[in-house]
């Protein structure tokens, strides 16, 4: 499937960076995920290796502070924790099954990851959501944190939507799908936590302009889809899924045809490139320089999903 995702998806023309600390804080990651028991061993500590979270977060956030950067990789962390669990170890496979945990992670945001006087019944999985909930807290504003937790409760109710379909067998119609990707990916909450880490965030009143709006919804979209194209192959093989953008488009097609779905996905991905790149050519001629930082963390997510997807094992 990458030999496919390299032909047809238009490289973003952004500079490809790193950090320069990525490799020593996919060491402390790794330790903060086994400190806290999202892993213990095995499989799944080796599944999380392949996904090279501080790889993708190095890339995305390749300027700021190591320890920023850190808690931008500890939450992919986390949201590939949570994704695997959902998506490979049936948690995710009924919404009945799925919403304890669910509950009990609204809980800690609820809280704002204080803790609730008891042992969290969330697990692992709650006291690590805690942790972040707590660095973000102390490194950001009070709008940060608010931000920060509406967006990860956004992701934990579209899991919800996920593990519906899966029970029910049922694949969703293309808009209501590309609507719910948006959620389902965890993007908005690592947008935040780069803007985060690289100090610099828009005010409310440019966060509700409709042109910042739009560049938002393009650049997690160009995030998610690049996913699914890269990862298609992987998923259909392993455990066939409804929510990939190319099953999707594929089950909206007479016969299902997929050589033509795949190809449909990647147009779809390098139309709404150019549509990005044409919006932002727009939001930054108008000579508002606090709006670059956001510009640049979401110009650098859309080249970093792309590069890490060439290298990561996760879809190999």
């Amino acid at each position: 499937m990458r030999t496919f995702a390299v032909s047809a998806l238009r490289e973003p023309p952004f500079p490809a960076r790193r950090h320069y600390a990525t490799d020593q804080v996919a060491q402390e990651s790794t330790e903060w995920v086994l400190d806290l028991g999202l892993i213990i061993s095995g499989h799944r500590l080796r599944r999380l290796h392949r996904a090279d979270a501080a790889g993708l977060a190095g890339r995305a956030c390749p300027e700021g502070s190591v320890d920023r950067l850190r808690l931008l990789a500890d939450l992919i962390s986390w949201l590939f924790v949570m994704d695997d669990a959902c998506d490979e170890d049936g948690l995710g496979d009924a919404p009945t099954r799925l919403a304890p945990t669910v509950a009990a992670l609204l809980d800690v945001l609820d809280r704002h990851g204080e803790a609730a006087g008891g042992p969290g019944a969330a697990g692992p999985l709650g006291d690590a959501l805690a942790d972040l909930c707590r660095r973000v807290r102390a490194v950001g504003t009070p709008a940060m944190l608010l931000r920060f937790v509406g967006e990860v409760r956004e992701y934990l109710l579209a899991l919800l939507w996920e593990a519906a379909n899966r029970e029910q067998g049922r694949v969703p119609e293309l808009a209501e799908y590309v609507q719910m990707r948006r959620h389902t990916g965890g993007v908005h909450p690592s947008f935040t936590l780069t803007e985060l880490a690289a100090g610099g965030q828009p005010g409310a009143a440019d966060r509700a302009a409709p042109a910042l709006v739009a560049l938002d919804l393009l650049a997690a979209d160009l995030v998610c889809w690049c996913n699914d194209v890269f990862s298609y192959g992987k998923e259909s093989a392993d455990q066939p899924d409804g929510h990939n953008l190319v099953a999707v488009i594929a089950a909206g097609r007479a016969g299902g045809d997929e050589s033509a779905a795949l190809r449909a996905a990647a147009d779809r991905f390098n139309e709404s490139l150019a549509a990005y790149l044409t919006t932002e050519s727009a939001l930054l001629a108008a000579g508002d320089d606090s709006l670059r930082p956001a510009v640049t963390a979401r110009r650098n997510w859309i080249r970093a999903t792309y590069d890490w997807s060439l290298r990561a094992a996760r879809y190999a």
